[in-house]
């Protein structure tokens, strides 16, 4: 088959290569691409917002399946338009994309579908959210409502620094995705993530990861879009993943339907493994950035086979094939991030790769003939192991090869788990 993969970061770097060893595939294009998936894909000039120019590209270039990566296309509806011109796509509809557009949305799916979260308050004016904060305890949780790039989300310590955020909320500080902020109940607990593939009725787990969110060693600092990542997860027993396949993403699947807005694609779900059990955070109606690189490293199937029977309505019930292997990998970031990064670095790959490690371009661009960092999350470096401290090891040795003077890099990925490895082994 013929596919058009729609992107330019790590995720879509990590999608790319994995299409492209699909023995279904046939041609891979990819728009608009970076340095990286030009080794995969053949690169073409679209834009994601344009959809009858995409359109006009799959129907000369006889494009079987549309893989489309970031959340905004996906919540400016390109999957309906592209599923009204007959072309199959991989992603839900405008309507099943709120789950990531509206995080009021999710939480009010949630309260009538009965799927464990916390208490939230929707709140439209900074008065409101003034009013709204008596009802919590600090730490207090405070999303701006739209898309924010992964950044919406702060965490305030006091009352006063909950006022600060809010004012900067509302004021504009996140554009209009800050137009209505939910302030929610802080949730004590471990974070993780947990992947789901759907075509609206048959639904499919497809691997666990854990993130690592803030910018800073030890989770310290403000949020970021994701540092690193590795999966599987222990900590997401299979006992605790038959529960949030009971107890969210069916519930979730299911409401939608019954609701006339079936969802298909991939889920992902953060979430917060409470002491009274998992606890949905937020929703994604995309691959997680980075965790889409972890699990593309363990990933034993056809991708792009598995991508069209889910846009068909025909999804395989059965279980997917993963390697049992721990993936890990860390993002090298511009100096800035995530404020506002120092583009234009150079970097040299040199022979990262030499040790077995994976590098995806995430930020990256071709300037004069060499690669440069082109945005925040530059670089993503992923390697496998037989479990976490290995993976660990193999994805820093591949790291110290790469020559990239204005970037940085936590070096602590995968802390938890190496505590708990190095606990059980002694």
């Amino acid at each position: 088959m013929n596919v058009l993969l729609l992107g330019s970061g790590g995720r879509e770097h990590a999608l790319a290569w994995k299409l492209a060893q699909a023995p279904s595939v046939t041609r891979l294009y990819a728009a608009p691409g970076n340095p990286g998936i030009a080794e995969e894909a053949e690169l073409v000039a679209l834009d994601a917002t344009d959809h009858p120019a995409v359109i006009a590209f799959c129907q000369g270039n006889s494009i079987d399946l549309v893989v489309i990566g970031p959340e905004a296309p996906l919540v400016d509806g390109l999957a309906d338009s592209l599923r009204a011109a007959g072309i199959p796509a991989f992603g839900p509809s405008r309507a099943a994309a709120q789950l990531e557009g509206s995080k009021g949305f999710t939480k009010d799916l949630c309260a009538r579908a009965n799927i464990p979260t916390g208490g939230y308050v929707r709140t439209r004016s900074i008065e409101e959210a003034d009013r709204a904060l008596t009802q919590f305890t600090a730490p207090y949780v405070l999303k701006a409502d739209g898309l924010a790039a992964g950044k919406g989300v702060v965490i305030a310590e006091s009352i006063e620094q909950a006022e600060i955020a809010l004012a900067d909320m509302f004021g504009g500080g996140f554009g209009e995705a800050g137009a209505e902020v939910v302030i929610e109940e802080f949730l004590h607990g471990e974070e993780a993530s947990f992947f789901a593939i759907t075509d609206g009725t048959t639904v499919i787990p497809f691997g666990t990861a854990q993130d690592h969110k803030q910018v800073g060693e030890g989770d310290t600092g403000p949020n970021t879009g994701g540092m690193g990542a590795y999966s599987p997860a222990p900590v997401l027993t299979q006992e605790l993943q038959d529960r949030v396949m009971a107890e969210i993403i069916r519930p979730t699947v299911d409401t939608m339907r019954a609701e006339g807005m079936p969802y298909s694609g991939v889920l992902y779900a953060g979430l917060m493994l409470t002491a009274e059990g998992p606890k949905l955070i937020e929703y994604n109606c995309r691959f997680g950035d980075p965790e889409c690189q972890v699990l593309m490293m363990r990933y034993q199937g056809d991708l792009a086979e598995m991508m069209l029977s889910c846009a068909r309505g025909e999804l395989d019930p059965a279980a997917p094939e993963f390697a049992a292997d721990t993936a890990l990998t860390v993002v090298m970031a511009a100096k800035g991030y995530p404020g506002t990064p120092e583009k234009g670095g150079a970097i040299a790959l040199n022979d990262a790769q030499g040790t077995g490690a994976k590098v995806f371009h995430a930020g990256t661009a071709i300037k004069d003939g060499a690669l440069v960092a082109n945005g925040g999350r530059v670089l993503n470096v992923t390697a496998t192991g037989a479990n976490v401290t290995q993976a660990q090891a193999k994805a820093y040795e591949g790291l110290d090869r790469v020559d990239f003077a204005s970037g940085f890099c936590r070096r602590d990925i995968g802390w938890k788990e190496v505590a708990r490895e190095a606990a059980h082994a002694g």
